[in-house]
Order: structure tokens, then C-alpha cells, then sequence
């Protein structure tokens, strides 16, 4: 019988995409438990995903360490509490070595089930439909956003980075389809273009920036945190971006958003809800996967270059037409 003071531990994803689509099931408990007691754990980039969510009162950040340290940190961080419920969506040991009412760990084993990420997430808390993922903003955060990009005509943004190489668009490529996009008489005609990406990822971006009209051009790279860019995102009129977190926090504010695939599976990680929509390169994932010799290493040479231009523009075209009737 639920008190609404519970006590609940939600450790989630260390990538903020996964963070995010995690959101929805956090939104559903903190609804259902009204005066919960919430602590979140997850990787130090999703921590501002977290700061404004109604009943959170602690954030654990977990910086991977060596010999599983984190997960000792995180273990004599909250071994002295008795949970009610423990919600665990890392398949870790942790929730069976801590004192709970209630667990949920999500069973990680079938990856290669055509099920969506979302769709999982729901499951676990036996939840149909399952809950939407959703970004919390300060007034503050809401305000930096805004003034970042101001409202008034077409922004198109644009998420060219990916915590992977292997599933980046070549960077020229995001160029020439936003010069096309935003040309005279074109879909965005003269819209102000916004790139955006994480710290770190500078290098990522900088073929764009550099062949991107200056006049035009919003540079948020490296400058905001993932919160700060969910509010600036919210002004702009249509994402294209790698599937990455900043496709699924786009989607999630209500931006028509289509995220390109290669190298993952967009039956599990297309960016979710009715503004979302996905291309991928011709050849399907386990074809491209499948290879002899296939490139895993960090510094792998993209596998999206068979996704053209035309192809993405094209799809982008039918996308925000299919949304808006045009």
C-alpha cells in the first residue's frame, strides 16, 4: 500500500541518452508517490537532467573508476538507508546487496529484442502505455535558454556529435544539408542554424561551424550543459542530429527531431514520442555490424557515409511536412 512518503534509489544510465529515456519512468513514480523521497544516481553529464525533477533530493554523479569504484561510492553512499523501493536500471549487484521493500532491475539480456528503449522501460514497472520521457527546467534554465536563441523565424539545430565516431555523419555532410535546407526558397528558408554538443566535443563540431555562414550561425558547442540546451532547443523548429542524447532530449521538448542511424538499432533508440523520426543508411545494422573486421575502436571512421544528403534532406522535408501538413 503506497504511503506517498517512500524512500525510492533510481540509479540509472552513465550515457545521458539512456538518462533520458529513463526520465519518463522517474516522472511516473514521483507522481505516484507524491511526497517520495528520490535519489537519483547516474553519470556526471545527466546530473542536470535531474536537478529540477519534483521530489529528487539527492544526486549521486558516478565517474566510472577503476575496479568498479564507483559502484563502491555509491554503495557506502547509500547503504545506511532503509529503501522502499529500489529502482535499478544498470543490471548492477547493488540492488540485492542493499535493504529494499521493493526492487525493479532491468533484465539487460535481450539487447537484440526489437523492442524500444522506452517500451522496456515501461515493461519493467508493468506500465502500457509506457510513460513519455520528460525534461524538468528551472525558471532560471528556461531563461538562458531563451536567450540563447531567441524566438522569432526558423532555427534549425543541429546535433553533428555522438560519444561514438563510428555513428557520426560525416561533419561536411550536416553542413551541406543545412545550407540546402535553409537556402532561398528551400524548407527553412533563412533559418538561423544552432549546433550544439557536449564538452569535449569541439573538434566534432568545427567542420560545421567552419562551413556554416557566420551571420547565421548559433554556436552552443561545449558552452551549456545538457539541461541549458533541453531550454534552448525548445525555440528551435527541427533537429537533425546522430543518435546521441541531444536527439532524444530534442524529441522530448517537443522539437521535430530526425535522428540518423547507421551502426545502432532505431528500433530501439529512435527518438521517441509523435515529433520523432529516424533515417538510416541503406544497409541495416547487423549488415553493417556484421562485417569481417568491423571497427568497435573509439576511434573508428564513421559507418554513416552511405547515408547521402539527398537522403536526409529528403526524409527531413517529409517529416516536418508529414507533422504540419505541408
Amino acid at each position: 500500500m503506497a504511503t506517498g512518503s517512500e524512500r525510492i534509489l533510481f540509479i540509472t544510465s552513465n550515457r545521458i541518452g539512456d538518462a533520458m529515456l529513463s526520465t519518463g519512468i522517474l516522472d511516473h513514480l514521483v507522481h505516484r508517490y507524491r511526497e517520495s523521497e528520490v535519489t537519483v544516481a547516474c553519470g556526471p553529464a545527466a546530473v542536470p537532467l535531474f536537478e529540477s525533477a519534483a521530489n529528487v533530493i539527492s544526486i549521486i554523479a558516478m565517474p566510472k573508476k577503476k575496479k568498479s569504484g564507483h559502484w563502491v561510492k555509491l554503495w557506502r553512499g547509500v547503504v545506511a538507508t532503509k529503501w522502499d523501493i529500489i529502482v535499478d536500471l544498470r543490471a548492477s549487484a547493488i540492488a540485492w546487496l542493499l535493504l529494499a521493500d521493493k526492487r525493479y532491475v532491468l533484465d539487460t539480456s535481450n539487447s537484440a529484442d526489437p523492442v524500444h528503449r522506452v517500451i522496456q522501460l515501461g515493461n519493467l514497472l508493468d506500465l502500457d502505455p509506457p510513460p513519455n520521457p520528460r525534461v524538468w527546467l528551472s525558471r532560471e534554465t528556461r531563461a538562458a535558454g531563451e536567450e540563447l536563441i531567441p524566438k522569432g523565424g526558423f532555427v534549425l539545430a543541429l546535433g553533428p556529435t555522438a560519444n561514438w565516431t563510428g555513428k557520426q555523419w560525416p561533419a561536411e555532410n550536416f553542413a551541406e544539408a543545412a545550407l540546402r535546407l535553409t537556402a532561398p526558397g528551400a524548407l527553412f528558408d533563412g533559418a538561423r542554424i544552432a549546433v550544439f554538443g557536449g564538452a569535449g566535443e569541439e573538434h566534432m563540431a568545427a567542420p560545421v561551424l567552419a562551413a556554416l555562414p557566420a551571420e547565421r550561425t548559433i554556436d552552443l558547442v561545449g558552452k551549456i550543459d545538457v539541461a541549458t540546451a533541453a531550454a534552448a532547443l525548445i525555440p528551435c523548429t527541427f533537429f537533425i542530429g546522430n543518435d546521441s542524447g541531444l536527439m532524444h532530449i530534442a524529441s522530448s521538448v517537443g522539437v521535430p527531431t530526425l535522428g540518423l542511424f547507421g551502426p545502432s538499432r532505431e528500433e530501439h533508440y529512435a527518438p521517441w514520442g509523435m515529433f520523432g523520426g529516424s533515417v538510416r543508411t541503406p544497409e541495416s545494422y547487423d549488415e553493417i555490424v556484421g562485417v569481417e573486421n568491423y571497427d568497435y575502436s573509439a576511434e573508428a571512421p564513421s559507418h554513416m557515409r552511405s547515408l547521402t544528403v539527398d537522403c536526409v534532406v529528403e526524409a527531413a522535408e517529409a517529416h516536418f511536412n508529414g507533422l504540419f501538413g505541408g
